[in-house]
Order: structure tokens, then sequence, then C-alpha cells
């Protein structure tokens, strides 16, 4: 394609968020999606396992991988959901609450660093766009059109 698309923007604009973010984990040995699941989880109260897919915008078994290797780095501890017998409550320990504000602190650099590079007008411009994306495509408004 000669044109660059909305989809090429969007997806070589993420690929090179996402390659930033694994850079600066790596530094410390983590990844961007420990990072992200990390941010995901309340940090007082816990959140439950289930939640934390739909949260995400994550499929299960990627995300089970991923609690797996947060579990064995001593980041998260599964506890029991004293509302829901069946279910499993996802806590930060100690040193996985010191990773989620490291964590914490990367997004709000690269956050601040967008905001003194762009304009608010373009910004808000930039959120109703990704907001009508995501409508359109929550919606299936793409390509289950009746014709």
């Amino acid at each position: 394609m000669k044109d660059r698309t909305i989809d090429y923007i969007l997806r070589t604009t993420w690929l090179a968020v996402n390659k930033m973010y694994n850079e600066e984990a790596s530094k410390y040995g983590t990844t961007m999606a420990t990072g992200f699941t990390l941010l995901s989880i309340d940090p007082e109260t816990g959140t439950p396992s289930t939640s934390l897919g739909p949260i995400m915008g994550m499929e299960a078994t990627s995300l089970s991988r991923i609690l797996k290797k947060m579990e064995e780095l001593g980041l998260i501890e599964r506890k029991p959901n004293p509302n829901d017998g069946r279910g499993v409550l996802i806590h930060l320990t100690e040193y996985g609450k010191e990773k989620r504000e490291y964590s914490r602190e990367r997004v709000l650099i690269f956050n601040d660093t967008i905001k003194k590079h762009v304009s608010e007008e373009q910004l808000k411009s930039f959120y109703e766009v990704s907001d009508t994306i995501n409508e359109l495509i929550s919606n299936k408004k793409i390509y289950n059109k009746t014709k």
C-alpha cells in the first residue's frame, strides 16, 4: 500500500510503544505484559482472576502464563475470594507493589512526554478518534454491516 492506512498507523505506533516499554522493562528483568498486569491489579483489595482478562483485553490462556510467571517471581499471590468460594483473588505482594509503582512511573513519564509534544486539542482529537474506533469494533460495525 502506498498510503498509510489507519490500521497501519495504529499497528506501527503500538509496536513502537510496546518495544519501548519492553526495552525499559528488560533493564529490570521483566516485560511490558508484567507491568501492565501489575497496573491492572487493585493494590489494596486484589482483583478477581476472572476479571483481569476483560480488564486487560487479554485471552485467559495468555493471562494464565503471565500470572504463573508473576507468581514464580514473587510479584503476586493467589488467595481464595471470600465472596465467592470458587473464585480466586490476585493480590500483589510487597515486592509486586514496588514493581507496580515502578511501572506506574514509567507510564506517567510516557504520558507527560507526549503531552509536552502534543497540543491539548490534538490529544482530545486522538482520544475521540480512539473512542470511535473502539466503539465501532465493540459494536461490530466494521465487518458485520448489513448491506
